[in-house]
């Protein structure tokens, strides 16, 4: 534990749980922290990343903030997974629908990640290294959705570097192919974890619609998303 803290983590030994939920939002890891958690205790402010432990239903968990893209998620998935001792993260966060039966409010639980970024050629590997979720975490979450009586959608989403690109009609192809949804992270974190010989999952809550005119609030982005916190958690219970 030499390397703790961390430049991006305050946190001592210890102040992580083995399972962490990880929105890209820092606010909403307060949000969950103090909504879901009891003896809640802030364990990283830097940078405003923020990062809490606390116990859900008896079991100490971990809440914190990603950042957006895979950059940011590719560094705190990282420390998290070498130099804190954590084995299991799941993403919880917000996603663009790509197929016209996916809808604002769905939730999507992400099988694997194809990706349009760079970020893979740092592991050196010819052709196309396919990101997957750990199969233990998503059987699981699928089970707990069933348990709570919420819908999901499993299969493949894309995770993407530009939010904003010159590049026109550039989710077309994804969408032929079946893609559910676009989102910023969930690529890295699944890279991260498979060469860590760790566990991840994403579990996304439609905010908008790429081909549609649909979309949430900021407000809503932040604190609308309790079936898949709700699944997030019941998984978390059980990793």
């Amino acid at each position: 534990m030499s390397n703790i803290p961390t430049p991006h983590i305050e946190a001592k030994a210890g102040d992580f749980a083995k399972t962490v939920l990880m929105p890209g939002d820092p606010l909403r890891a307060k949000y969950i922290a103090e909504t879901y958690f009891e003896q809640v205790r802030c364990v990283n402010q830097v940078r405003g990343m923020l990062g809490y432990t606390g116990i859900y239903k008896g079991k100490e968990l971990s809440v914190m903030g990603s950042g957006m893209g895979m950059p940011s998620i590719g560094i705190y998935s990282y420390e998290l997974f070498h130099f804190y001792d954590v084995d299991n993260i799941i993403r919880v966060g917000s996603a663009g629908a790509i197929l016209d039966d996916v809808n604002v409010m769905d939730v999507v639980i992400g099988m694997g990640a194809s990706i349009v970024s760079d970020y893979p050629d740092q592991f050196d590997c010819p052709g196309h290294l396919a990101p997957l979720a750990d199969y233990h975490l998503l059987s699981t979450a699928v089970e707990s959705a069933k348990e709570l009586g919420t819908p999901v959608r499993v299969g493949n989403i894309l995770s993407e570097d530009a939010f904003y690109t010159d590049r026109q009609n550039s989710k077309d192809c994804f969408r032929k192919m079946g893609v559910l949804a676009v989102e910023m992270e969930s690529g890295a974190l699944y890279l991260n974890a498979a060469r860590a010989g760790k566990r991840a999952l994403c579990i996304l809550t439609i905010s908008d619609h790429i081909y549609k005119p649909e979309q949430l609030t900021s407000e809503q982005r932040q604190t609308g998303f309790g079936k898949m916190i709700e699944i997030a958690l019941e998984t978390a219970n059980r990793a």
